[in-house]
């Protein structure tokens, strides 16, 4: 029996299935090799043992690591999804402007912002607002994190925001045109609403980068979570487990980042669904001859 072809490539024959079968087998075999070395190299120091992870069923422990390091990663997280959303839906739309200076100005902040690595950003604006005095000397690793990671997610949203404007069928915006709409009401009406629940998928995958790169808050002394294991594994020397149980906590926020953009992406959908068939309801009760049904009988 052979493989249904594919759009994409050509299916299989026979030894090309074998073939492919043995790379499996052969890169499952190797990592599984490695992960048994590694574990053993980290069972011979000791890492494993009970007593490295004694410490995590300590609440103390808890509250003098874990616990800040979570709610700064929380807080970092929060503050710069928020205003990467708000920065990227006003840049988006300026590269779509009729007015090529602006379109200009905007695409060039973008593509500025989206070439300066993170780390880098934040290590100097924590320099410069360490030596302007710009923040109280208690925020000032937050403050740099937060902008950081505002700048740089707030342009790469600006681009997913564009395309997703620029995928819509062009009939609507010449539809809205003719029917006396506005410049803002047309963009407020029509194109945000569509085009924010197609470009939701790709919003939550930036989301998650945000997420996950205030972890590099820790080379501004920022106490996030990373920040907070690394210091636990020094005091209680179970780096390790200390670093696999913030694995875990990361995993942990980011599913349910994703779990939740999901639900109000699948909500939004059937939302608009549910707007289109009235729409359409409406449209055939309207075009129903007075005294007849909607089958057309009387």
């Amino acid at each position: 029996m052979t493989a249904a072809p594919s759009v994409l490539f050509d299916a299989p024959g026979p030894k090309g299935r074998i073939r492919h079968h043995i790379y499996s087998v052969v890169v499952v075999v190797a990592v599984a090799v490695f992960l048994w070395v590694l574990y053993n190299g980290f069972a011979d120091k000791g890492q494993f043992t009970a007593e490295k992870w004694k410490p995590f069923l300590d609440a103390e422990v808890w509250q003098t690591y874990l616990l800040p390091g979570l709610k700064g990663t929380v807080v970092a997280a929060l503050l710069s999804i928020v205003f990467a959303l708000i920065i990227g839906m006003v840049f988006g739309i300026l590269r779509l402007s009729e007015h090529r200076v602006v379109r200009w100005v905007a695409g060039a902040v973008v593509e500025v912002a989206r070439a300066i690595p993170v780390l880098i950003l934040m290590i100097f604006l924590f320099a410069l607002f360490s030596k302007e005095n710009i923040f109280p000397s208690d925020q000032l690793a937050l403050a740099a994190v937060v902008i950081a990671l505002t700048i740089y997610n707030g342009s790469v949203i600006a681009e997913i925001v564009r395309a997703g404007i620029r995928s819509l069928p062009k009939g609507q915006t010449e539809a809205a045109v003719a029917l006396g709409m506005r410049k803002n009401q047309l963009m407020r009406l029509i194109l945000l609403p569509q085009a924010i629940t197609a470009m939701l998928p790709a919003l939550v995958s930036q989301m998650v980068v945000a997420l996950k790169d205030s972890a590099l808050g820790y080379q501004i002394t920022y106490t996030e979570i990373v920040r907070a294991g690394q210091q636990l594994g020094s005091a209680q020397q179970n780096t390790v487990p200390s670093l696999i149980v913030i694995a875990i906590v990361m995993i942990i926020l980011n599913s349910t980042l994703t779990f939740v953009a999901t639900k109000l992406e699948k909500r939004l959908r059937a939302r608009k669904k549910g707007k289109v068939a009235v729409l359409t309801a409406d449209s055939v009760l309207t075009d129903a001859a007075p005294g007849m049904d909607l089958t057309g009988k009387k």
